[in-house]
């Protein structure tokens, strides 16, 4: 799969089957593993995207190089909370 412009520093089995990939160009995939094509690029990371994790419904967790953490909804495409802060280093 070839679509981020940096190197991909985190990867995650979404509950659909999906996988997520996150990458030093802040961006996160959601890649279709039958058809290999990226269904959808979640934008809004001010850093490295260094973690990521599946939490259900839907939603994928994201951590950054900027010490934040994002909650995204894949069928909006939005961050559905505010944007997590309290960590004093990178998130991994």
């Amino acid at each position: 799969l070839t679509g981020h412009n940096g190197w991909v520093t985190a990867l995650c089995v979404l509950g659909d089957g999906r996988v997520a990939s996150g990458s030093r160009d802040w961006n996160i995939k959601i890649w279709n593993t039958e058809t290999g094509q990226c269904d959808l690029t979640l934008t809004g990371h001010s850093g490295w995207v260094t973690a990521l994790c599946a939490v259900g419904n839907g939603r994928v967790a994201s951590g950054c190089k900027n010490k934040t953490i994002k909650i995204w909804n894949t069928e909006t495409c939005q961050c559905d909370l505010t944007t997590l802060i309290g960590h004093s280093g990178w998130v991994t």
